[in-house]
């Protein structure tokens, strides 16, 4: 599937002329041989990341064996979790490769505030350190879904929907919250690949990139946490967001 290398705080993940759909810093489309997975150290705050990229590139040795993307930008994720806790799980034609923090999650509570601004239920009162102007670390789940068949032009978006998904109910099953603040994923397909119309979840693709996600995140995540004390739902993480507004609904 993919050669998988960790040098240095950074997994590069290579396989010529790979197709790239990513949703991650400097994202979208783009065909070359390798994506990455970076880590930054605790405190990070530099802007420039296609900068900080090249650095770390070379620092790992990877900059100099011809990584770079041939259209479009080489995809490359920043974490602030250590790549000792990536994990990767292969099924079918598809592997997945997660690293797993969850320091600032991002909750979706059920029961908003109601007009008067109190939260219809005890626990929808979530305090959100991000909100009161506190900066998020780099907590995140970073996803690489790679699968051997060549995607059609909707199906490479749609199993980025279908990993999303995978993540969010494997999370929310393991500790209560769906995703952090700064999530992200990339997709890659073979463009010499058995074409695969379709990636939903009935679909061969969908199917195995459910399951491989949904072992790789568990597998990070008990890396990440061996003890089971997982961060959980924002009242009880450092830092965090709570989206407790309340959109207005019509009939159309």
């Amino acid at each position: 599937m993919f050669e998988a290398t960790v040098r240095d705080g950074v997994l590069r993940l290579r396989r010529p002329g790979t197709r790239w759909l990513s949703t991650g810093w400097a994202g979208g489309r783009s065909r070359g041989d390798a994506a990455y997975n970076v880590s930054v150290p605790e405190g990070f705050d530099r802007t420039d990341l296609g900068a900080y990229r090249d650095e770390r590139l070379a620092r790992a040795g990877f900059k100099s064996e011809g990584d770079a993307g041939r259209d479009g930008d080489t995809p490359t994720l920043f974490t602030g979790v250590a790549m000792e806790h990536a994990r990767g799980a292969r099924f079918g034609p598809v592997a997945a490769y997660a690293t797993v923090g969850l320091s600032n999650p991002a909750m979706l509570p059920m029961y908003p505030t109601d007009a008067a601004g109190e939260p219809e239920t005890a626990s929808d009162g979530l305090a959100s350190a991000a909100a009161e102007g506190e900066p998020s670390p780099p907590g995140t789940v970073n996803l690489i879904v790679g699968t051997t068949r060549r995607l059609a032009d909707g199906a490479a978006p749609n199993l980025v929907a279908v990993a999303a998904e995978a993540k969010a109910t494997t999370l929310l099953a393991i500790a209560g919250v769906p995703g952090t603040t700064s999530d992200a994923i990339v997709v890659a397909d073979n463009p010499e690949g058995e074409p695969a119309a379709f990636s939903g979840s009935a679909t061969p693709v969908g199917a195995a990139a459910r399951v491989c996600v949904r072992d790789a995140v568990r597998a990070s995540l008990r890396s990440r946490y061996p003890d089971g004390d997982v961060p959980g739902p924002a009242v009880d993480a450092e830092h965090g967001v709570v989206a407790d507004d309340r959109a207005e609904v019509f009939e159309l």
